[in-house]
């Protein structure tokens, strides 16, 4: 699927893409010397995003012989609009085209209506236009040798509704000639694409035609000359695929597409590219060795309103909006906010602090969705107390929803990928969403506040989030500010077991609604069980077949007879998924819930960073096969000098300490094993109010040691012992300083299910 790294080749403009065709047309021609069978592999179909039901191969969608305007077809594939399916191209023998023909299948009970289109990763090739029921089915015939496409995806798309678009790819085959041969990169200038900074108007199909001449010539740099760049929905290309912590839109507009690229590199020089309306900024998918540099990311109508508080009193709040900044109606004395081409209503407000951009101590997230009364100009008053919340003028209120659908910048089935001084400063979901990936760095940028814009907020979720990746995460030297939930959230994704079928059979599903769909599972990878109530991981087994039924359910074939132990109720993650993380020198400060979360048993290395005024845990060691079903333990962490400055100012779950070590069982005392191990806390400066500094859920080998401890009367305290333990064992708290002077004993431990000899002291 990956070639090999590449010794970058810098050459004059001269050499812009589409100079090197892997062919002159004429030699095409003459070296069409063959046609086979597209073989469409079981990935593709689990890779597949489909509106409902299984995709399927050979068959139509209701399970049927194939067939298209009263004609049958032995081969090919059945799917529902709206879908995508990714198609790998075969390196060898070289192709030179796809051939085939699609259409709606005959077995539908009404007309339907379908537009099939075939895409690169940055351009629509070939468009049916709109098909209904009856009609023939119509054959496309596109170029892939001369795009240096190595991946297509098919995507049959809705018209009217989803009501009987049964749609078929048929009769799919892949023109061929000879072995493949290399080409080399170069420089590719975007102005020379038509790329124009400083104007209102969409550069998204210039830098999509630039991305297409990187890929037909193997690779090469994008420059992109310093300036502010607009990108719209309509220029966007429009592309199905699920993303992990969503809310699943059936289309995710995406304005730079880097898919099926290898060893790319995109020199931003310092620009702004300026989104408008719900889309996907930034994609990298199905490729190898790209790296963005020197680059930011914005929308330029927040997702979120900021509101500044005026006044206050027991009964209203007062506060001014920037109507051109963030254009809203009031309707039926509600707030209805609106971007280009969206309207959303207000669900709750997060307030943060004046001058010290601080989120006000518990506040948490305040739901609210009351009476709005304009006054006059920007001015509004609210029928709403937030004097009673500590809330004062000055104060910044973000006006927000829970909605979810579209991260900042999404890493899909990429290798090798890394953002070098690259800021991404609003979203409405995650900032950064790497799923299914493998080797990531981030270096520099990371999610802030732009400069001159007055917000104080940025990501409506976490900043960076990892689900089912492996090889290294390293995240250095970033600035995190502003979110709402967590600067980075590295985890697996399990399935929930529904039913064991047989010795070797288990039907699972996608238990989150908001995380299902992307393949977790592959044929020839191992899965690992999980014992729901006690969280125990347990045996392995190797992925024989995996059947997608729909977005949520999966039957899952086992090369080897599953363990007697496996029963409903269970949960399955992918053992070759996980990761190790390097998470250092960073600055995380001003945002909810918590400041990071780990969960994987590759190493974890936490060095460095200052975590300020995150306004829950600073770090979350988590492990769930209940809820989100983000599970993974934990073997290795190392967190060493590290800064924290008085988190904990509001509580949320999972959060019963600066450092919460809270794996999610609903059976503790039935747990052999401790679920997580080996986590050595040292050489850490914690200054804070009266909090828990360390909480933990069946840990064992745990040390905090060598760490100084400052106190201050900062915030109201918790009144409660600085470290909690819930049965663990070997756990030494050794050689830490503390201000004003005290010494540690037994006594400044809460003891649950752990015997106190588990505990020791040291100076």
């Amino acid at each position: 699927m990956f070639s090999r790294m590449f010794s970058w080749s810098f050459v004059v403009a001269a050499c812009l893409a589409g100079l090197f065709p892997a062919q002159s047309r004429g030699e095409e021609k003459a070296a069409q010397s063959g046609t086979i069978a597209v073989k469409v592999p079981a990935s593709s179909l689990l890779m597949a995003r489909q509106e409902t039901g299984e995709t399927r191969l050979d068959r139509s969608f209701s399970n049927a012989g194939l067939s298209i305007g009263g004609k049958k077809y032995a081969t090919g594939i059945g799917t529902h609009a709206t879908s995508m399916i990714p198609l790998p191209v075969p390196e060898n023998p070289k192709v030179l085209r796809l051939e085939g023909a699609c259409g709606i299948d005959d077995g539908a009970d009404g007309d339907g209506s379908v537009e099939f289109r075939v895409m690169s990763g940055s351009e629509v090739l070939w468009s049916s236009g709109v098909m209904r029921r009856g009609m023939a089915a119509k054959k496309f015939s596109v170029p892939v040798a001369e795009n240096g496409i190595r991946h297509l995806y098919l995507m049959a798309d809705r018209v009217d509704n989803n009501s009987y678009d049964h749609a078929d790819w048929v009769d799919l085959a892949w023109k061929t000639a000879g072995s493949g041969q290399g080409m080399k990169g170069a420089v590719v200038n975007a102005s020379q694409f038509g790329m124009v900074p400083g104007v209102r108007k969409d550069q998204g199909p210039a830098l999509r035609a630039a991305v297409s001449a990187l890929r037909r010539q193997g690779g090469g740099v994008l420059n992109i000359p310093r300036g502010i760049y607009h990108f719209y929905p309509e220029g966007a290309l429009n592309m199905s695929f699920h993303i992990s912590n969503h809310d699943q839109p059936l289309i995710h507009p995406v304005c730079v597409p880097l898919a099926d690229l290898r060893n790319v590199r995109v020199e931003g020089n310092g620009s702004l590219f300026l989104f408008h309306g719900k889309v996907v900024p930034l994609l990298v998918m199905d490729s190898e060795n790209v790296s963005i540099n020197r680059l930011s990311v914005d929308y330029e109508r927040s997702w979120c309103t900021e509101a500044r508080v005026v006044k206050t009193d027991d009964r209203f709040t007062e506060v001014e909006i920037d109507k051109k900044a963030y254009p809203y109606e009031i309707r039926n004395n509600r707030f209805v906010f609106q971007g280009k081409g969206w309207e959303e209503g207000m669900g709750s407000c997060m307030a943060f602090e004046k001058g010290t951009g601080h989120i006000i101590a518990n506040t948490s997230d305040i739901g609210w969705n009351g009476h709005v009364e304009p006054l006059g100009g920007s001015r509004l008053r609210l029928s709403w107390n937030l004097r009673q919340k500590g809330i004062k003028p000055g104060d910044t209120l973000v006006l927000r929803n829970y909605n979810r659908p579209h991260p900042g910048c999404v890493v899909y089935r990429a290798r090798k990928t890394s953002l070098n001084d690259v800021s991404l400063h609003q979203s409405s979901g995650m900032a950064l969403l790497v799923q299914r990936s493998e080797d990531f760095h981030m270096k520099g940028g990371g999610v802030m506040v732009r400069k001159g814009t007055g917000r104080v907020h940025t990501a409506g979720a976490d900043a960076t989030h990892f689900s089912n990746t492996r090889g290294g995460i390293v995240v250095e030297k970033a600035l995190f500010e502003g979110m709402m939930d967590d600067a980075i959230n590295v985890h697996s994704t399990c399935l929930g077991v529904m039913e064991v079928v047989d010795r070797h059979t288990l039907k699972c599903k996608y238990m989150h609604r908001q995380a299902v769909g992307f393949e977790v599972f592959l044929p020839g990878e191992k899965i690992r069980f999980i014992n729901g109530p006690t969280l125990e991981p347990g045996g392995t087994a190797t992925v024989k077949t995996a059947v997608k039924k729909n977005s949520a359910e999966m039957v899952i074939t086992v090369e080897e007879p599953l363990p007697s132990s496996v029963r409903a109720g269970d949960a399955v993650e992918n053992a070759d998924f996980y990761p190790s993380v390097v998470f250092r020198n960073n600055i995380v400060r001003n945002n909810r819930a918590r400041g990071s979360l780990f969960t994987t048993p590759e190493r974890v290395l936490v060095e460095g960073n200052l975590f300020d005024h995150s306004s829950g845990s600073a770090i979350l060691l988590a492990g769930d096969a209940q809820g989100w079903y983000e599970s993974g333990v934990c073997h290795e962490v190392v967190i060493r000098k590290n800064t924290f400055i008085n988190n904990l100012t509001s509580r949320y779950q999972f959060t019963n300490a600066i450092i919460s070590i809270y794996p999610e069982v609903k059976q503790l005392d039935r747990q052999r094993d401790y679920y997580h191990r080996n986590v050595l806390i040292e050489n850490n400066v914690f200054k804070t109010f009266d909090v828990p500094l360390l909480f933990a859920i069946s840990t064992d080998n745990l040390k905090f040691i060598n760490n100084k401890v400052i106190y201050n009367d900062e915030f109201k305290g918790w009144g409660q012992k600085p470290f909690q333990f819930r049965r663990c064992a070997n756990i030494l708290i050794k050689d830490n300083k503390v201000l004003p002077p005290r010494t540690w004993t037994l006594e400044d431990c809460k003891l649950e299910n752990t015997p106190s000899d588990q505990v020791r002291f040291g100076g």
